[in-house]
Formats: structure tokens, C-alpha cells, sequence
């Protein structure tokens, strides 16, 4: 693959798969396809009756706290340090945020009131589990902050920080962007940090798990809309829109399709847009341990939270951690992420390889074994892959997709497959590529958000790749996503 990847991404059938996954058994198509479909026709744990987590309604908010109660001056003071700190800076080792050069969310119209919120989910096998999740509110007299008011639920990029909170947006970089750009402009924001991070009950992550994800974030969903109307300082209206960046781009998608396809009595989507996201997991493994594949940056960080995720959820990733990971890396990678152990310190500490930027999967002082590279086409975690990959839905409501050409991290060929798929079923989405004008809308706001772009990756000099993914793109996606929506907004 010359463009595949995820964000903040990448990356019981042991007994009877165990051979796909290791190093044995050798190569045809027909026996991939046997453990693709053992995969896809497995169960996890019966799940409690829909709509409970045992006794308790899922989606309960079990507390709730403000964090955090912001003016326009407050909002706007934020984020001009954040992308100060971010045009001057160089990315720190391990530096996964999400943030911006720029901000393009022009002035805030409203104050914002942050909450954190714990509700009640389940797990990947269908137990009862905790997850949190921001909740925004815009506050103020402005018509754009008063009256039912449009929710936003919003799916965050990968971090390697355990104790990630996206209700301490002052923290938190990419919250501090969602805040700016959508709820004080207006959007009641529900921003979820997932299962396995922060308080939550759960002791992983179910990284690009997508079902899991995209019930966990319905959850929150939840959670949130119904804190505004026990607040009842704000009023949700019926218009909701999901967006996410990187990861997070995987995960929106994901949750727009389970919420058209099981929860259509519930909530309408009003429309979606999806950025950077890693859609074509199948593809990205497939380009990434080609022997003419090449990995991406941050590839050594994704790759043990997806085996980490599908060994939990699925099995048969491996018997021992040895027949994937090189040694030393076999004794710390399988539980490594979340942590709020910085990575540098992982890095300095022999625990991940030492390189930057993040590349070194395979070959002497690599994360993975050459075995678990031979074997990969006819293993079960491919097939674990294709069973999270995105293709193949057709969404009801609008859906934008918005990146970057030159994408290091989350290979822009993600959204192309994407993109293409949709067209197979005669469905044509927005699909905007920061490189190229001719891709982004008529006009000179869209035609300022080009030229931006492309002065920021200028100064950005020979930082630009490691800036690229994290920095330099998300600012001008979230630019016109919220332009795309407030098309959206006034049709319906």
C-alpha cells in the first residue's frame, strides 16, 4: 500500500486457529478464508438483555461532576497557546496527541461548561462495565447558544496515556480543539474516552474493536443527553451529528453504522464526518507486512494495542507473546498500552524499540517476529482485521471524509477506499484532500483553508512528517467539517 493506515490506529479459537496465528501453516487462500469466517461466526460472552448492563439501563450516568466552566475569552486564550505550542514545537517521542498548528474555529460565540460523566457500558464479552466521557455545553445569550441546541458526538485519536480525560480540555489538546470548533459555537459536544482509559472499569482498551467501540460510544451518547435534560440548563434538539479524527475517524464510522443499522428508533444521524480515520484495516495489514510494505509512523505504538484488543476479543492472535513479538519486546509489548508511563521512558527503558518515529515492526531490534510476518496472510489476526474494516455499509445520512495525500501515519488511501467503496453502491460522499484544491468546496473560504494548509506544512519545515497526522491536518479538516454540517443543519 502506498497510502493505508490508522491513527491513531493500527493494528474460542485458540485451540483451533492457533497455526494461522503462529508461525506454521503455510499459505492458502482457502485456509484464511476458514479462519475469517470462524472469526466472524464466533460469539463473545451472551450479552445482558439490549438496552441493560445487568440490572442497570445502559447508558446510565452513575456520577457526574463539572470539571471546568469556560468564557469566550477563556476558549479563545486556549487556543491561541495550544497552536502556539504547537508551531514552535518539535513532537516529543511518544508524542501521539492530536492538536493544531492553527486554530481555524474563528472567535467563540459561547462560553462552555465541561462535565465528566461516568455511565454504565459493557465490555467486549458483554459483561458489565464503566466508561467516562466529556460532556460540552455551550452557555451564554447568543441565539447560537440558547434554544435546542445540535449535539455533536465526537470519537477521539489514539493516545498511549491511561489516565486520558477529555473533560480537562486544558489538558488535553484534541478536547480543546473539539471545544473551540463545535460547542462554543453552539453544539452540545459528547466526547467519550472510551473503554480502558481514564476511570473506566475495564483494564484494556478495545482498540478498533468496532462493534465494541461503537456501542461503548452510543452509550455515552446516552449518558450525555440525558445529564442536559437532568441539568436542564440546556436543551439537546434532535439533530445529531459524529465526527472523530484518526482513530476516531474508524470509530464515527463505525458508530454511524451501528446507529442507522440497530438503533434507528433511538436516534437519527443527521449527518457525519469522518477524518483521517482507518477504515481499510484489512488493506493497511495487508500493505504493512508486505516485504515491499512500508510502516508507518507510529506503527511500533498501534501494533500492541490491535493485538492487544483482538487477542482479548477474539483469541488465537497467538499462544505465546514470542510468536509475535521479538524478544526483549515479547515480555513487555502484549499489556504495554494504556500507560501513563511516557513512551520515551519506554523507549529508554528497553521496553518498545528505539526509534522516533515509530517505524521499526520488523527486522534485527524490531516489535514483531519474521514469523508472524510469513504466516500474517493466512493468520487470524487478518482476519480480525477484515472483520473491523469499514467497507461495505451504505449510510442513510450525509458523511463527509476529509484528510491528507501525504499522510504518514493514517495512509490517505484509507479514505480513497472508503470513498470508493461508497461509490460501488452508487453513494458519492464529499471526500476533501488538503493537497488538492480541486478536491475541497467552490468558494474562497474553502480556497483560504488550502492556502492555510499549505503555508502551515511550509513552515513546518523538516518537522512536517512527524507534524503532519497530529498537527498540520486536523485543524483544517475540523474547518470544513463544521462547514459541511451546518449545511446539513439548515436541510433539515
Amino acid at each position: 500500500m502506498k497510502r493505508t493506515h490508522a491513527c491513531g490506529l493500527t493494528l474460542a479459537l485458540i485451540a483451533t486457529l492457533a497455526l494461522g496465528a503462529c508461525g506454521g501453516g503455510g499459505g492458502d487462500n482457502a485456509n484464511f478464508y476458514a479462519v475469517s469466517a470462524a472469526i466472524a461466526a464466533s460469539t463473545r460472552a451472551p450479552a445482558p438483555a439490549p438496552g441493560t448492563v445487568g440490572s442497570t439501563p445502559r447508558g446510565a450516568v452513575i456520577a457526574s461532576k463539572v470539571t471546568q466552566q469556560h468564557s469566550t475569552a477563556d476558549v479563545d486564550s486556549a487556543m491561541q497557546s495550544l497552536t502556539t505550542s504547537a508551531s514552535g514545537s518539535t513532537p516529543a517521542a511518544g508524542d501521539m496527541r492530536i492538536g493544531a498548528v492553527e486554530s481555524r474555529a474563528d472567535a467563540a460565540i459561547c462560553g462552555v461548561t465541561v462535565q465528566h460523566l461516568t455511565y454504565s457500558t459493557l465490555d467486549p464479552q458483554g459483561a458489565p462495565a464503566t466508561a467516562t466521557t466529556a460532556l460540552m455545553v455551550p452557555t451564554g445569550s447568543s441565539a447560537d447558544c440558547t434554544g435546542p441546541r445540535p449535539v455533536l458526538l465526537y470519537a477521539h485519536g489514539t493516545t498511549t496515556l491511561k489516565s486520558y480525560n477529555a473533560a480537562d480540555p486544558r489538558k488535553t489538546p484534541e478536547a480543546m480543539m473539539v471545544e473551540a470548533y463545535y460547542a462554543a459555537h453552539g453544539y452540545i459536544v459528547v466526547m467519550p474516552n472510551y473503554l480502558g482509559y481514564d476511570t473506566s472499569s475495564l483494564s484494556y482498551h478495545p482498540y478498533l474493536d468496532a462493534e465494541v467501540q461503537a456501542n461503548d460510544m452510543i452509550d455515552g451518547l446516552r449518558a450525555g443527553l440525558a445529564q442536559v435534560s437532568s441539568d436542564g440548563k440546556a436543551e439537546a434538539s434532535k439533530q445529531l451529528f459524529i465526527a472523530g479524527y484518526s482513530q476516531g475517524g474508524h470509530v464515527a464510522m463505525a458508530t454511524h453504522k451501528v446507529l442507522e443499522r440497530d438503533h434507528a428508533g433511538e436516534f437519527t444521524v443527521t449527518a457525519a464526518g469522518t477524518m483521517s480515520g482507518p477504515y481499510d484495516l484489512v488493506q493497511f495489514g495487508d500493505d504493512i507486512t508486505s516485504p515491499s510494505g512500508a510502516v508507518d509512523i507510529g506503527g511500533v505504538l498501534f501494533m500492541p494495542y490491535l493485538m492487544r484488543s483482538y487477542q482479548n476479543a477474539y483469541g488465537g492472535m497467538y499462544v505465546q507473546p514470542s510468536d509475535v513479538y521479538q524478544a526483549p519486546f515479547d515480555q513487555t509489548a502484549p499489556t504495554i498500552f494504556p500507560t501513563d508511563t511516557p513512551v520515551a521512558t519506554l523507549i529508554a527503558n528497553g521496553s518498545l524499540p528505539d526509534d522516533p518515529t515509530f517505524r521499526l515492526l520488523f527486522g534485527p531490534g524490531g516489535l514483531l517476529t519474521d514469523s508472524f510476518r510469513n504466516a500474517y496472510p493466512t493468520s487470524n489476526f487478518r482476519a480480525a482485521l477484515a472483520r473491523n474494516t469499514l467497507l461495505g455499509w451504505t449510510p442513510k445520512a450525509p458523511v463527509a471524509l476529509c484528510g491528507g495525500m501525504d499522510d504518514p501515519t493514517v495512509y490517505y488511501s484509507n479514505t480513497t477506499s472508503m470513498r470508493d467503496d461508497f461509490a460501488t453502491r452508487g453513494l458519492t460522499v464529499p471526500t476533501w484532500d488538503l493537497e488538492t484544491r480541486a478536491t475541497l468546496p467552490a468558494g474562497k473560504a474553502a480556497g483560504d483553508i488550502y492556502d492555510a494548509f499549505q503555508l502551515a506544512k511550509l513552515k513546518a519545515g523538516q518537522n512536517w512528517e512527524m507534524k503532519y497526522h497530529g498537527e498540520l491536518v486536523p485543524p483544517f479538516c475540523h474547518a470544513l467539517v463544521r462547514g459541511f454540517f451546518a449545511q446539513a443543519m439548515a436541510k433539515s
